[in-house]
């Protein structure tokens, strides 16, 4: 039976694939040429269409710009140089962690 990490891996593998292919024939491959910055831009306007979506009470319509959040949040880790396995790394660390007590543990951001 396929699991979500299944999803994730592949979902992971083909981001990879991408990194060679021409801008021209696809669309990851077009926002890894463009660079951080521009894949950045696009989770930032994913995350807004995804509060948006929240706030409109139309749950599919959240379902659907999540995905969208996901998939460019797994495009932004690909591109430098993560894998999904780093953040279920890191939810795994801090299951059973109390939420004030993890964030007040982070190292300050430079």
């Amino acid at each position: 039976m396929e699991t979500q990490h299944d999803i994730l891996e592949r979902l992971s593998a083909m981001l990879e694939s991408r990194k060679g292919s021409d801008p021209k024939s696809s669309y990851v491959a077009g926002l890894y040429g463009k660079g951080v910055d521009a894949i950045a831009r696009k989770v930032g306007e994913e995350a807004i269409e995804t509060i948006l979506a929240a706030k409109g009470g139309d749950k599919l319509h959240l379902v659907q710009e999540t995905a969208d959040l996901w998939f460019h949040s797994l495009i932004l880790l690909a591109h430098c140089g993560l894998a999904p396995r780093d953040v279920l790394s890191e939810l795994a660390r801090r299951e059973g962690i109390s939420g004030l007590e993890e964030k007040a543990a982070r190292r300050p951001l430079p």
